[in-house]
């Protein structure tokens, strides 16, 4: 090959490198992604996460991996080649629940906003063809591909309850799991759960609860909790998260640090609850199950994902929420357990979003969410919401109360995930 042959090769290849990593770029990459969903959904091959490089005698025992890091130097060149507006929105887990099939509004956030994620409720899953046909849509008309995510955790907090009624048993709550004494039989549930969700395009569920609670508590009382100690808690959630896992579904590990202690009428979605436990009990008690699941060398049980929410820890933090918490999320989550997967929060509008007793908007607490070190945000529930959501983050970074490298670090932890669980191909832009 001549030298003008090979230079007008070389251009043609820049030529396209360039068009890839572009904005117009990621549309065009569309194709090449869902076919490489439809091929690598169930795939059980599951990335280690690399610990943040803060020293710990426990945390030297984590194998690290450098396909993670592979893939978030890929992920960190994907958003690089974003629109700021597009970034921030794949930070975004929007709500689907005010309409009862695809809306034109979930439309809108998916097509023209971008977000990165979607939260399915069962007013969304009424049959199983309705849902099939919704999460392809999703998929179909989002630009990168999404999470799809439900609370499939037991009794009242089961999405899918209208297509596997409760009176019919087909399915063990996490304390109907309990009372078996049988981890195998978690692991089984665990495996139906992960089958059922895949079948429906789900890819995320947000479980299991590993919060340490009792039945008399608010956790225990709903049949959320694997056990009153951490390490009842252990032996069923440990093999329920693992089967989850191995099948192809992303887990979700909370309530980050753990609220088995709130009594049953301090509900988070309605009022702020406080826990008056020492920071010894706290570490000892609650965290430990969190401590475990970010920390275990099995691929399988590791947490990809942890969902904090809105709790008064006075002991430690006597001024945010856990969730808002650079202290817990920050300090704690990321610099003590060495947690570098997705932080994703609990749902922003709810009752326990308040800072001095006072409630926030959306947007301050996405704010205050990524300031703390949060990585998702939960709760936008309609393109003004999001379009909000967006101003107030861009204001806050040109104002300086945010940093952009901040988000940009939200932002490839939540792109590399998704190329950690096949979602979107490992592809050099």
């Amino acid at each position: 090959m001549g030298k003008k042959a090979l230079l007008s090769v070389l251009l043609i290849g820049l030529a396209l490198l360039v068009a890839l990593v572009s904005g117009t770029g990621l549309y065009l990459l569309k194709k090449s992604i869902t076919g490489t969903i439809a091929s690598n959904r169930n795939s059980s091959t599951r990335r280690q996460l690399v610990p943040s490089p803060v020293e710990t005698k426990v945390a030297d025992t984590i194998q690290p991996d450098s396909a993670w890091l592979k893939d978030k130097q890929l992920a960190s060149l994907y958003v690089s080649s974003m629109s700021l507006d597009d970034e921030i929105a794949q930070l975004l887990m929007v709500e689907y629940r005010y309409a009862t099939h695809y809306s034109p509004d979930l439309d809108v956030m998916l097509h023209q906003q971008h977000v990165g994620a979607v939260i399915m409720y069962r007013e969304q899953i009424n049959t199983t063809e309705q849902t099939i046909q919704d999460t392809s849509e999703m998929q179909k008309r989002s630009t990168l591909p999404v999470f799809i995510a439900v609370d499939e955790e037991g009794w009242n907090v089961s999405r899918l309850s209208n297509l596997y009624p409760k009176n019919q048993f087909y399915r063990k709550d996490a304390d109907d799991i309990r009372a078996t004494g049988d981890p195998n039989v978690a692991t089984s549930e665990g495996q139906k759960v992960a089958r059922d969700l895949l079948a429906l395009g789900i890819n995320m569920n947000l479980a299991p609860d590993v919060d340490v609670s009792t039945d008399t508590k608010y956790i225990g009382y709903d049949g959320r909790s694997f056990g009153a100690t951490p390490s009842e808690v252990l032996k069923y959630a440990g093999p329920y998260m693992k089967a989850l896992q191995a099948a192809g579904v992303i887990g979700c590990i909370k309530h980050f640090p753990g609220i088995g202690s709130i009594e049953r009428g301090d509900d988070p979605h309605s009022v702020l609850p406080t826990i008056t436990e020492s920071k010894d009990q706290l570490y000892q008690n609650d965290i430990a199950p969190f401590t475990h699941f970010i920390q275990s060398n099995d691929l399988q049980e590791r947490a990809s994902v942890v969902m904090p929410t809105d709790v008064m820890v006075p002991a430690i933090d006597p001024t945010y929420p856990a969730e808002l918490s650079h202290t817990f999320i920050t300090d704690i989550l990321r610099n003590q357990l060495h947690f570098d997967g997705v932080v994703l929060t609990d749902a922003l509008m709810m009752g326990g979003v308040q800072l001095h007793g006072q409630p926030v908007t959306l947007g301050q607490a996405g704010v205050l969410a990524l300031e703390a070190g949060d990585d998702m945000l939960m709760g936008a529930g309609s393109p003004a919401n999001v379009e909000g959501m967006i101003v107030a983050i861009k204001a806050a970074i040109q104002s300086g109360t945010l940093s952009k490298a901040r988000v940009d670090e939200a932002a490839t932890r939540v792109v590399a995930l998704k190329m950690e669980e096949h979602l979107m191909p490992e592809l050099t832009p």
